[in-house]
């Protein structure tokens, strides 16, 4: 072959890779600021399970708003961990069908692409995201991708954190990146945590004594359902639009 048309070749996917993500930087603000425009206020929570100060905060937050289905996104060692979170809950009179618990979730990335769907198929346009302050950085990045590309935005809520210091632009870069690939291919890359064959050897599910209204995440296995790439992700990207 001549090497010219092995250097066109080459090429090729460099240029979908720009037409892609030409694409995904147009699109994703116009379907931000349409979802604001249509709710202009928030209509759920979700917050990022990483410490139980978040948990308590949102279950103070959820008292005000009594009206608003709650997501707690994240892994859990054991079920003694996830009682203790619904215990916080209950303490706080919220009720148990107003609590949706992602089981999905191993990392920040996941957190958003697992319940997507979710804020979807329940056509939420706008969310409260509740998570520390030093994380916030890295979550708005990722929710501006995952959710930004369903046309979801996001109204930040920080909880107070003492003395953690600021994530590195690296993971937030890091973390950008992966949204985008899930955003084209449907896998968000979870399956490279080290921590996840440990968590699936620890944590049995089926021993956890969960309400009805929890996100088992099978969406997570389902990259159908998701975006998909060229006609199929434009498709998905203008769905509701």
């Amino acid at each position: 072959m001549p090497p010219s048309k092995t250097i066109r070749k080459t090429k090729l996917p460099f240029k979908i890779t720009a037409i892609l993500l030409l694409i995904l930087v147009g699109i994703i603000p116009t379907r931000i600021a349409i979802a604001l425009h249509q709710s202009p206020k928030p209509q759920a929570i979700l917050v990022l399970r990483g410490n139980t100060d978040r948990i308590r905060y949102t279950a103070k937050f959820a008292q005000t708003h009594p009206n608003f289905d709650i997501w707690v996104s994240g892994e859990y060692v054991n079920s003694q961990e996830f009682n203790s979170i619904q215990n916080i809950f209950q303490k706080s009179s919220i009720p148990e069908q107003k609590i949706n618990y992602d089981l999905c979730a191993t990392d920040t990335v996941t957190n958003f692409t697992c319940t997507v769907d979710d804020f979807v198929a329940n056509d939420i346009q706008h969310i409260y995201l509740i998570t520390s302050d030093y994380h916030m950085r890295r979550s708005r990045v990722i929710a501006t991708f995952v959710l930004g590309s369903r046309g979801i935005v996001v109204t930040p809520i920080e909880v107070e954190s003492k003395g953690h210091p600021s994530e590195s632009w690296l993971r937030i870069t890091r973390d950008g990146i992966r949204s985008v690939i899930w955003i084209v291919t449907g896998r968000s890359g979870a399956s490279f945590n080290p921590r996840l064959k440990w968590r699936k050897k620890k944590v049995n599910h089926q021993d956890i004594n969960r309400p009805q209204a929890i996100s088992l995440g099978l969406r997570q296995q389902s990259p159908s359902a998701r975006a998909k790439f060229g006609a199929s992700l434009l498709g998905q990207l203008f769905k509701r639009t």
